[in-house]
């Protein structure tokens, strides 16, 4: 049998083969069928080369990506791989580059950008994997609290601690066999990232006689890593919050040796060469940018250099395990496809490296497994609050931490809280998802997959609690004040899409953000940064404070700033505003990220409204002051049954193709928007074979 591909009424594809290496190619062929001009954008990405044909908007990113040597890194990991992985994820290019070449022109966008499919080289899956996840540990926080430190004070480093809003996140919960209908266990879930169109993950099937797995595929990388289902063992994951990058505080100087002009970096040893080349970026609409690319001893230099340092600039490095060892954790993804038992996922990710995951699996033999998988270099906790000089001994990395793990009894619960991964990081999610996930699973329940949309659709904001508290506490407020707070303190608390409480509420607290920018006591973290426009979203004020709004009210850590008075005056801003009677999704509406926008026709205000809001559950997130839109959140749903895999059910927020007006392309959306499921299919007579 040559390799085959069928699809269910969702399109979703099911891959079969002979054996492993011709499924790997022939999920590569699938990918570029489905997803070609979302492959090819991710590929550019991480050879810093989309500006070539996205224009000026997608420089910064291009020298970012360049600067960080994302694809010099993906080619030392691929060549470091175990020969079987190797071969693996070789056929798996073969299959995307012959599909590029058969499918590539059905993707309207290359001929709207002026391009057309590229090659892979087979340690593009690599680099494709670095560039979505390279930012996910949120290193940039690191410059953040650097300046707030710098600004304010050593006590306020951590004074803006919470979920930024450029942190990537998830819910997971296993429910054990004694809590369930069946006996079997559940995992269910979504990951929440931000939200792209096409989106970020896709709904597959590989199988062949070695294994048949379902489960989310990440387009442009071979295998299932993060969530997947073989029949005997589910797995899932969700984000450490790990800390396990580095920035240096690195001192440069130009050099005129033998060899010709260079670059030297002071380190605990000394001034020693540093590696330096120059590489031009093509933008499309403009003139091509040269660019110095510099490597110390630590890692990549990502901002700054030789000329800005010596002129009082600050150049900065960046550490991390793939650029030090050549890991990246590939050679776990094959292994998981061929799991069995939550013992051989356990050892698959003993191999895996970046990033740190809380990943939960069980097994149809009753068997539970919760841990950390993933690489944490052993350092100071100074490294991990701010970039440290690069010259000081002290600050050089000595091994790898041990990852925990947990016994689970029941339930257990990952929504990126301070839990399990807790030794490993500095800023974790508010306690509030996790918590209502844990109240939610102790109903007395016998849990079945259908059961899970009550958890996956919670709306209750228990982060609303110190605003409302401090409106509740205000005397002598103006009438219309005075209505709008009574109004809210009896507010049920749940960010429904209907709701015109919710709307108010979100009014008066992005009222309160915005007057918290504004305080005299924050004026030094406004003003324009000197980093990289990809690092924009852990530096910018307003959604700093929109973020630790939770924080920066229930305690009074500020001099100078009288959080009474401020949500006072919120309140009174707030009520003399006309209320036009309009529900919370009216503003809160879907704005994915989209490579081209256009290219389906429609606008922004085509997107539609939605329920939650960051804290809850249902965590879709807006930057509360600035816009209620919403980029970021569920990227996925899932329910994995450890009892009969055909009632697992999953859900995406478009659909399994890539291609504009394809029937495929967004029928999934009503699904999500609603807390519905698809239903996974496994049986091959009821799906319908590709000729």
């Amino acid at each position: 049998m040559t390799a085959r591909t069928h699809r269910d009424a969702y399109g979703i594809p099911h891959l079969r083969a002979d054996d492993p290496l011709e499924l790997a190619r022939a999920q590569g062929r699938n990918a570029a069928a489905d997803r070609a001009w979302q492959i090819e954008v991710e590929r550019h990405r991480a050879r810093g080369t989309s500006a070539a044909f996205l224009g000026a908007d997608a420089l910064g990113w291009d020298v970012f990506a360049r600067r960080a040597r994302l694809a010099d890194t993906a080619r030392r990991c691929y060549e470091a791989l175990a020969p079987a992985t190797a071969a693996w994820v070789r056929a798996y290019v073969d299959g995307v580059n012959g599909g590029l070449a058969e499918h590539g022109h059905r993707a309207p966008e290359f001929a709207a950008a002026g391009t057309a499919p590229g090659h892979w080289e087979p340690w593009t899956p690599l680099s494709v994997w670095l560039s979505h996840h390279v930012l996910f540990a949120g290193f940039p926080t690191k410059l953040w609290r650097d300046r707030v430190a710098r600004t304010l004070g050593e006590e306020h480093t951590e004074l803006f601690a919470t979920d930024g809003p450029g942190t990537a996140g998830s819910n997971g919960w296993l429910i054990a066999g004694e809590r369930t209908a069946s006996g079997a266990a559940l995992i269910a879930g979504d990951p929440h990232r931000f939200i792209e169109d096409p989106g970020i993950y896709q709904q597959i099937r590989l199988a062949c006689p070695e294994f048949d797995v379902i489960g989310l595929a990440v387009p442009g990388v071979p295998g299932i890593g993060h969530f997947g289902h073989t029949g005997g063992v589910a797995w899932a994951i969700t984000n450490a919050m790990a800390d396990y990058q580095d920035l240096y505080r690195e001192r440069l100087r130009r050099t005129d040796g033998p060899d010709g002009p260079g670059v030297e970096a002071l380190g605990p040893d000394g001034w020693r060469p540093a590696a330096v080349h120059r590489e031009t970026v093509e933008v499309a609409g403009a003139g091509p940018v040269e660019i110095e690319i510099v490597e110390t001893a630590r890692g990549p230099v990502i901002t700054g250099g030789p000329d800005g340092t010596d002129g009082g600039g600050e150049a900065l490095s960046l550490r991390c395990l793939p650029r030090v060892d050549a890991e990246l954790g590939f050679d776990a993804l094959p292994a998981l496809l061929r799991a069995r038992t939550v013992a051989d996922v356990d050892r698959a990710l003993d191999h895996w490296i970046e990033p740190v995951n809380v990943v939960q699996a069980a097994d149809t033999a009753g068997g539970l497994l919760h841990r950390v998988a993933g690489a944490v270099p052993d350092r100071p906790r100074a490294n991990s609050l701010r970039p440290v000089p690069a010259w000081e001994a002290e600050h050089a990395w000595r091994g790898r931490r041990p990852m925990p793990r947990a016994e689970v009894h029941g339930t257990a619960v990952m929504a990126n809280q301070r839990g399990l991964a807790a030794p490993l990081g500095v800023e974790f999610a508010p306690p509030h998802r996790a918590d209502r996930i844990a109240e939610l699973l102790a109903a007395p329940v016998a849990w079945t997959a259908a059961d899970t949309a009550v958890v996956h659709m919670d709306t209750h904001l228990a982060s609303a609690a110190p605003l409302l508290d401090l409106l509740a506490s205000l005397e002598g407020l103006g009438p219309a004040a005075e209505k709008l707070r009574d109004r809210l303190l009896v507010w049920d608390r749940r960010m429904a899409a209907d709701s015109a409480d919710a709307a108010r509420f979100a009014e008066l607290r992005s009222a309160v953000v915005r007057r918290f920018a504004a305080e005299p006591a924050l004026a030094g973290l406004t003003g324009p940064s000197p980093y990289p426009d990809p690092f924009l979203p852990w530096l910018a004020l307003l959604p700093r404070i929109a973020y630790a709004l939770e924080t920066l009210l229930a305690e009074d850590r500020l001099p100078g700033v009288d959080r009474a008075a401020l949500v006072r005056a919120a309140a009174e801003e707030t009520a003399a505003a006309e209320d036009t009677g309009r529900t919370w999704g009216a503003t809160h509406r879907l704005a994915p990220w989209q490579a081209l926008p256009g290219v389906d026709g429609g606008s922004d205000d085509a997107w539609p409204g939605l329920a939650g809001d960051h804290d809850c559950v249902l965590s879709t997130s807006s930057v509360p002051g600035f816009t209620d839109r919403s980029a970021r959140g569920s990227a996925a749903r899932y329910v994995w049954d450890l009892a009969d895999r055909d009632n697992s059910r999953w859900v995406v927020p478009f659909g399994a193709s890539g291609l504009p007006g394809h029937p495929h392309r967004r029928d999934q959306l009503p699904l999500w928007l609603s807390g519905g499921l698809v239903p996974v299919t496994t049986d091959w007579t009821r799906l319908t074979e590709e000729p």
